[in-house]
């Protein structure tokens, strides 16, 4: 088509100051959080509603344009950038999609569009009594659009699950065109598929999530954290498991290495909990009153710190920060048999050459371990294949919460069957007949 039209169209759709096609104005748009993954679009436009959405989907498919959708852009397998499949399309952000339309506080749930940050949602519910169950350190540019295209997990997984099982619907505009809303809340409603619970983790490959039915949970009044000094991996899972068993009000339960804690110090200027050697185990507890005893005699026997979870857990919720300024990582965020884990990492470092810095941290609850490697070059495949492959040989997952994206493409097959990609795949035929939906997102273009 004719330079110029297609930004005409968008012009006319969503405004013209919503349209950007200008390189410098696009470029924080096209380069992901960990500048590892840096594409190219022709345009970025900002819808502001439903109806703005559906206009830009209808003119790309009418053009055979591609189209990738962004929320916070704190994506880090690069599956909200453009990728080679893309170039040339139209990036489509979901920031001013950030109306909170309803906090029903008698039956505990919230509709809010796909823009609004988790930080914004949480300040809205303040002194509603309720607060939602999944949060993110990311929490102040991640929105609840990309939470759900990526079916997002973070700190309370153990506790609430993840975003799945905390969206009760979806409104979204599919890749055909149609509009699907079903945000009346009904906790049972058994009537066919269920298709919020499809489009989380779809990473924008069969429709964009504009708007969003959440659960909520009560808002507890107590909380503490207790980061406990252990020897290493196996003992910090073998405490875990134990408290997991024994404590009632269980909120979450995070870990990071010593590597990990030094850099954060060392870049960030955070002092860690505990000055030792091993992995800090973060314990965090939510509740009414004085915490259990069994959390007291838990950790009575170790080196251990008690205090806000907020403030504790800040080292924590700033390990990809710290990372990221020292070099452009390869990231894995991996699922491994709670079991394994501990001889999982002594694997890892066998693997990797001796000159690259390793930072281990994650989700004890639920054996989402990130694997960080700063050192090689961000091209270098032969490292995401190295670290994938052993997580496979250890029955693990090559993605925990954020998603395939770009990066974990090649990996898909280490787990999931020729029979289930395909599957995924004609769903995807079905919802985004013309594959111009985030191509070469999950599957190969």
């Amino acid at each position: 088509m004719k330079q110029g039209a297609l930004e005409a169209e968008l012009a006319a759709a969503v405004g013209g100051s919503h349209v950007l096609a200008d390189a410098e104005r696009r470029a924080g748009f096209e380069t992901d959080w960990t500048r590892r993954f840096v594409g190219s679009c022709r345009v970025v436009v900002r819808p502001r509603d439903t109806g703005e959405v559906r206009a830009v989907v209808d003119i790309c498919r009418h053009h055979g344009v591609p189209l990738v959708p962004q929320g916070g852009n704190t994506g880090l397998v690069g599956g909200g950038v453009p990728g080679p499949e893309s170039a040339g399309g139209v990036l489509v952000s979901m920031q001013r999609l950030d109306g909170i339309r309803d906090i029903d506080a008698t039956a505990g749930q919230a509709t809010v569009e796909a823009g609004v940050t988790l930080a914004s949602l949480e300040a809205a519910l303040l002194g509603s009594g309720w607060e939602f169950g999944v949060d993110l350190g990311a929490r102040a540019s991640a929105t609840v659009g990309g939470m759900v295209a990526t079916n997002a997990g973070g700190t309370r997984v153990l506790r609430h699950g993840t975003m799945r099982s905390n969206v009760l619907g979806v409104e979204a505009v599919l890749g055909n065109g149609s509009v699907i809303s079903h945000l009346d809340g009904l906790v049972k409603d058994n009537t066919g598929y269920h298709l919020a619970g499809l489009l989380c983790g779809s990473e924008g490959t069969l429709g964009l999530v504009t708007a969003a039915r959440l659960a909520l949970v009560p808002s507890w009044s107590d909380r503490i954290c207790v980061a406990v000094a252990c020897t290493d991996w196996a003992d910090a899972v073998g405490l875990a498991s134990r408290a997991r068993r024994e404590i009632d009000g269980l909120d979450g339960l995070e870990a990071i290495d010593a590597a990990g804690a030094q850099l954060a110090g060392d870049t960030l200027g955070l002092r860690a909990p505990l000055q030792h050697p091993g992995i800090t185990l973060f314990i965090v507890w939510a509740g009414r009153g004085e915490p259990p005893a069994s959390l007291v005699g838990l950790v009575a026997s170790r080196e251990h710190v008690v205090g806000e979870p907020r403030r504790l857990l800040e080292i924590r919720d700033r390990q990809s920060e710290a990372i990221a300024r020292s070099g452009i990582p390869h990231k894995f965020d991996v699922t491994l048999p709670l079991g394994l884990l501990g001889e999982f990492t002594d694997a890892v470092r066998l693997l990797l050459p001796a000159r690259v810095a390793l930072y281990l941290f994650g989700h004890l609850g639920d054996g989402n371990l990130h694997v960080n490697v700063v050192g090689p070059d961000p091209d270098d495949q032969r490292i995401d294949g190295a670290v994938l492959e052993a997580v496979a040989r250890f029955g693990g997952s090559v993605s925990a919460e954020h998603g395939i994206g770009r990066a974990k493409v090649p990996y898909l097959h280490l787990s999931r069957s020729a029979a289930e990609i395909e599957a995924m795949q004609a769903v995807k035929r079905a919802l985004d007949p013309g594959g111009i939906m985030n191509p070469g997102v999950i599957f190969p273009a």
